[in-house]
C-alpha cells in the first residue's frame, strides 16, 4: 500500500503490479512471487525488480552486481528468509491509464452461479489482457428460508474505461450480463482501494498505515488449476464447502503476460498451463474453542479438491506457507525433507535454489520452518 501511495503522488499514469492485500510489506510480497489484479498485464512484482541490495551469511551488503545473478535470481520469488536480509528492491513502475474501471458482480447458485463459474474457467484466462476477474466465493443465504446458499462475486479491474470494457465483455463473456450501471470508472490509485475492499470514498491516505485494520486468525491453502472443473462437479464441491461455517474461496485467472514468462525466468514457476489458482480460506476469532474444526475442515476440503488441482506435483504458492505439506526440524534443513514442499512451491526451479542457497549460506544460518536447504557438506 505505501509502494502505491508513494507512486500515486508522483504520477497518475505509473502504478506497480504488487498485491491485493495492501497492509502486506513490499519485501516479503516480492520474495514470495506474490501477485496482484496487473499480473496478466505485466506479470508479478519479481518480473518487474532491477535490482536490490541484501545482507548475506556473512554480513557483508551486495547489490546486483555484487551477489551475482543467481542470487539475485533466487531472491526474486524464492520465498522469504533463506538468503539473507533484504534492505531495498529497486523497482520497474509501470504505465497505467489515467481512467480505469472496476466492478463486483455477485450470482448465487439460484441465479445460475455453476453455469456462470463453468464459463468463467474457460473465460477469464484468455480474455483480453487488460482485463482480471477473479472470483470471491462465500455463503449466502438461499431464497428457501434457513438454507445456505454459494455467491460468486465476479470482482474486476479493466486498464481502460467503461466503454471499452463493456465492449470486450459483450465479446468475450456476455453471460456475466455486465451493464454501464456496474462499472465505476476511476482512477489507479483508488482501484487499489476498491478491489481491497475499502468503502467507496476511502482516502488513498489509509495505504500509509502498513498495518490490518482487524485481528484475524486464519488458515489459508493454495492450488493451481490446469483444467476446467466441470460444471456437474461443482454441486459436490460446494456441499463440502458448505460444511464449514465461514468459509471463502478466491479463484485468481491467469493467462495473458503470465503465459508469456518462462517457468524458470524467476523461482516462481505457475505460469504456462496455469487457468487459475484457488485461495481456500477458513477464519475464526482469538481464543474461541473450535480451532481443531475449523483445521480439520480445511485439510479435508483441499483433499476433496485433489482430482481438480494440478498433479506431479500438485503446485501450492509459496506466499501462502503451508505446513502440512511439510517442515524442517528445529535446526536441521534436510534436502529430503524439504522437496516435499520444495517441489510443490517451485517445481524444477527448487534444485537451483539448493544449489545457490549451498553457495552463499552453506552453514544454513538463514533458516525456518520451510528454508531452502543447502547440500550436506560431505565429512
Amino acid at each position: 500500500g505505501e509502494v502505491y501511495y508513494r507512486i500515486s503522488e508522483k504520477s497518475a499514469v505509473h502504478g506497480f503490479p504488487a498485491g491485493l492485500c495492501t497492509s502486506l510489506g513490499i519485501g516479503g510480497h516480492i520474495t514470495g512471487g506474490a501477485y496482484g489484479s496487473m499480473m496478466r498485464k505485466y506479470g508479478l512484482g519479481v518480473d518487474n525488480v532491477v535490482d536490490a541490495r541484501i545482507v548475506d551469511a556473512n554480513g557483508k551488503t551486495l547489490d546486483r552486481k555484487a551477489m551475482g545473478e543467481e542470487l539475485f535470481w533466487a531472491i526474486r520469488g524464492g520465498g522469504g528468509g533463506s538468503f539473507g536480509v533484504i534492505l531495498w528492491w529497486k523497482i520497474k513502475l509501470v504505465p497505467v491509464p489515467q481512467t480505469v474501471t472496476v466492478f463486483t458482480v455477485t450470482k448465487s447458485l439460484e441465479q445460475g452461479g455453476n453455469k456462470l463459474l463453468h464459463r468463467w474457467q474457460q473465460v477469464a484466462p484468455n480474455i483480453n489482457e487488460n482485463l482480471f476477474i477473479r472470483v470471491i466465493i462465500q455463503p449466502g443465504n438461499s431464497t428457501v428460508p434457513g438454507q445456505r446458499t454459494v455467491t460468486t462475486s465476479y470482482n474486476a479491474l479493466f486498464l481502460g474505461e467503461a466503454n471499452k470494457l463493456l465492449r470486450v465483455m459483450k465479446h468475450s463473456f456476455p453471460e456475466l450480463g455486465l451493464t454501464g450501471k456496474d462499472c465505476l470508472e476511476t482512477s489507479w490509485i483508488k482501484s487499489v482501494l476498491y478491489i481491497a475492499g475499502y468503502p467507496n470514498g476511502t482516502p488513498p491516505e489509509i495505504l500509509l498505515q502498513g498495518k490490518p485494520t482487524s485481528k484475524a486468525y486464519f488458515k489459508a491453502k493454495s492450488d493451481f488449476v490446469r483444467q476446467v472443473i466441470p460444471e456437474n462437479s461443482l454441486n459436490s464441491l460446494w456441499k463440502n464447502f458448505l460444511q464449514e461455517e465461514g468459509p471463502f474461496m478466491i479463484w485468481n485467472p491467469y493467462g495473458g503476460k503470465m503465459s508469456k514468462i518462462a517457468e524458470s525466468a524467476t523461482p516462481f514457476p505457475h505460469r504456462k498451463g496455469t487457468l487459475y489458482k484457488i485461495q481456500y480460506l477458513t477464519g475464526w476469532i482469538d481464543g474461541e474453542k473450535n480451532l481443531a474444526k475449523h483445521m480439520r475442515w480445511m485439510r479435508k476440503f483441499y483433499a476433496f479438491m485433489t482430482p481438480y488441482a494440478s498433479k506431479y506435483p500438485r503446485e501450492n504458492y509459496v506466499n501462502y506457507r503451508d505446513l502440512d505439506i511439510g517442515m524442517n526440524k528445529k535446526n536441521s534443513t534436510s534436502f529430503s525433507l524439504a522437496s516435499s514442499w520444495g517441489y510443490r512451491y517451485f517445481k524444477g526451479n527448487f534444485n537451483r535454489l539448493v544449489k545457490v542457497k549451498t553457495e552463499v549460506d552453506p552453514s544454513n544460518f538463514f533458516r525456518h520452518e520451510q528454508s531452502i536447504p543447502p547440500m550436506p557438506i560431505d565429512k
